[in-house]
C-alpha cells in the first residue's frame, strides 16, 4: 500500500466536476509532482489528501481516511501552502514557542538550526519580514516537524527565482531523507523537475498520465528535426509537434530511439514539454490555480 491512495476520487462544486475518478499512488520516500494546468484539481486533490474536504472515492492516507481521521493524520502529515499565512504581529520567536506548544512532534533546536542560516532575526516580527523571508520561517518551522509525509502547494508562488532556488535546495538537502514523502503541486515545472521522483500530470479533473520520471525517460523521447528529415519523423507518428527555428521539435511515445537518431538530435523532453505534448493540444497556461479549482 502507498503513503497516499487515490481509487475513483471524485469531487463536485455544486454541478461543476473538479475531480473525476482519479486513480493515483503515492510511495514512500518518493518526491512526486502534481501537475496540471489552471483549473485541473489540482489545489481540490490537495485539499481531500489534507482532510479539508469530503469527497467521494477512496482516498487513504497512511493507511487512513483523512476526512474521517483528521485529528489522527495531522500528527504525520505537514503542509505548506501558496500563501504562508501568520499573524503580522507575531515575533520569530513567538512562531517558535506556539509550535513547541501545539506540536508534539516540533523538535526547537531544529526549527533554530534552520533559521540560522537565513537573515531572519528572532526578535523580528513577520510584518517586518519579506514574502521570502515568511517562507523561510514557514518552511523551517515545517521542517522542524518530524512528520512522514509533507504537502506543498505551489508553495514558491509570488517568489523571486533565488528564493525558490534556495527553498528546494534546503527542501533536499535539510528535510528529505528517502523515508520521507513529498507531493508538491506547482506550474514551475522546470524549476522543480531536477528533484522529482515521480510525476502526475492532471487536466479536467482526471489523471492523464501517472510515472516515474524513470519510466517517462525510457517512454518518452525529443526530436530535432531539419526539414529535410521531418516527413520521414513524421511518418513515425509524434504525438506532438512545433517549429523552432525552421526546425521540427517533435515528441514520441514509445519509439525506439535508435530509429530516431538517424534523423536528429534526440534527447529526453523536459516536463513541461511532455505535458503540452500528452495534453494533445497548444500550450495552455500553468498558473497557479484557485481554491476550488
Amino acid at each position: 500500500m502507498g503513503v497516499i491512495e487515490a481509487r475513483g476520487l471524485s469531487k463536485a462544486y455544486g454541478k461543476t466536476p473538479a475531480l473525476s475518478g482519479v486513480d493515483f499512488t503515492v510511495g514512500e520516500g518518493r518526491i512526486v509532482g502534481l501537475i496540471g494546468p489552471n483549473g485541473a484539481g489540482k489545489s481540490t486533490a490537495m485539499q481531500a489528501i489534507l482532510g479539508l474536504i469530503p469527497h467521494d472515492g477512496g482516498l487513504t492516507v497512511l493507511g487512513r481516511d483523512p476526512w474521517t481521521a483528521r485529528d489522527a493524520l495531522m500528527g504525520e502529515v505537514s503542509f505548506i501552502a501558496d500563501v504562508a499565512v501568520m499573524p503580522r504581529w507575531m515575533r520569530v520567536w513567538q512562531a517558535l514557542d506556539y509550535m513547541a506548544g501545539v506540536h508534539p512532534r516540533f523538535d526547537r533546536a531544529k526549527a533554530e538550526g534552520f533559521l540560522a542560516k537565513t537573515t531572519i532575526r528572532r526578535e523580528s516580527r513577520v510584518r517586518e519580514l519579506s514574502k521570502g523571508m515568511v517562507t523561510q520561517l514557514h518552511l523551517a518551522l515545517v521542517m522542524a516537524v518530524d512528520a512522514r509525509v509533507l504537502v506543498l502547494d505551489e508553495p514558491t508562488l509570488g517568489l523571486d527565482l533565488l528564493y525558490r532556488k534556495a527553498f528546494y535546495d534546503q527542501l533536499i538537502n535539510d528535510y528529505f531523507d528517502r523515508s520521507r514523502t513529498i507531493l508538491v503541486s506547482t506550474h514551475q515545472v522546470d524549476e522543480i523537475e531536477h528533484i522529482l521522483t515521480d510525476v502526475v500530470f492532471l487536466d479536467r479533473g482526471r489523471v492523464v498520465l501517472d510515472a516515474s520520471l524513470e519510466d517517462l525517460e525510457a517512454r518518452f523521447c525529443e526530436l530535432m528535426a531539419g526539414p529535410e528529415q521531418a516527413a520521414s519523423a513524421r511518418s513515425l507518428k509524434p504525438i506532438h509537434e512545433r517549429q523552432v527555428f525552421g526546425r521540427s521539435l517533435m515528441i514520441f511515445d514509445g519509439v525506439d530511439r535508435a530509429r530516431l537518431a538517424p534523423l536528429g538530435e534526440v534527447r529526453t523532453p523536459g516536463l513541461a514539454d511532455l505535458f503540452v505534448a500528452v495534453m494533445g493540444g497548444r500550450p495552455r497556461e500553468m498558473a497557479g490555480e484557485g481554491r476550488a479549482a
